[in-house]
């Protein structure tokens, strides 16, 4: 009985649905952190060359949710004329940290954005 009672307690306790963290979306924020700004298709070439390979949907995913949650804020919207296979137009979002984002000084991207500046 006093089991039961313990998994009752435990089971109250416990918070519901998925967690807000994400370890793709820690790691968009040390990259914007020492980049600054940036766009989807550009983070995305930053995050596969430094950390482990995750898909570029993943990455546009993460970025809208953290907009959601306020860890990026939207910087600004730019059009590029050119040919594309899609057409002759695209609209790159630029995103930088938002109030909520806690970066933490990751040493790979802040060697691999340096060697991107030289």
């Amino acid at each position: 009985m006093e089991t039961f009672k313990n998994l009752y307690l435990l089971l109250i306790a416990m918070k519901r649905g998925r967690p807000v963290k994400s370890v793709i979306r820690q790691n968009i924020v040390e990259i914007l952190y020492y980049r600054g700004e940036g766009y989807g298709y550009d983070i995305y070439k930053i995050y596969r060359a430094v950390f482990p390979a995750c898909t570029q949907k993943s990455i546009y995913y993460h970025l809208k949710k953290g907009v959601a949650t306020g860890e990026f804020v939207e910087a600004k919207r730019e059009k590029e004329k050119g040919d594309f296979s899609w057409g002759s137009e695209v609209e790159k979002v630029y995103y930088k940290l938002g109030p909520k984002a806690q970066a933490k000084g990751e040493p790979r991207v802040k060697e691999f954005v340096s060697k991107l500046k030289k």
